[in-house]
């Protein structure tokens, strides 16, 4: 239901974001959708969401866009370790790097 705001989003910040970073596979799929409708090319087959997936986006006018995954950082994720800290600022690092 908030696929008008992503797209919207993607729109204002046209040209000036080089990465978006996914939190969970929810976010993961509504990032291909809004990217896809704001011009982007998704692959085929559609990337698979995983901890430091990343997919390079890319658009008929050359601009490219890089989909990078990170798990969720809930309570679930966070106290059970499937997500640490240091997997987090391994992920930030890889959208500024």
């Amino acid at each position: 239901t908030c696929g008008q705001w992503l797209d919207r989003g993607g729109e204002l910040m046209r040209g000036t974001v080089r990465a978006v970073i996914a939190l969970g596979s929810f976010a993961w799929a509504a990032a291909l959708g809004a990217l896809g409708r704001n011009g982007f090319a998704i692959p085929r087959p559609r990337p698979a969401f995983g901890h430091g997936a990343e997919a390079v986006l890319r658009r008929s006018s050359g601009s490219a866009i890089r989909l990078i995954g990170c798990f969720h950082p809930s309570q679930q994720n966070t106290f059970t370790g499937k997500l640490t800290e240091p997997m987090l600022d391994d992920i930030l690092r890889q959208a500024i790097g």
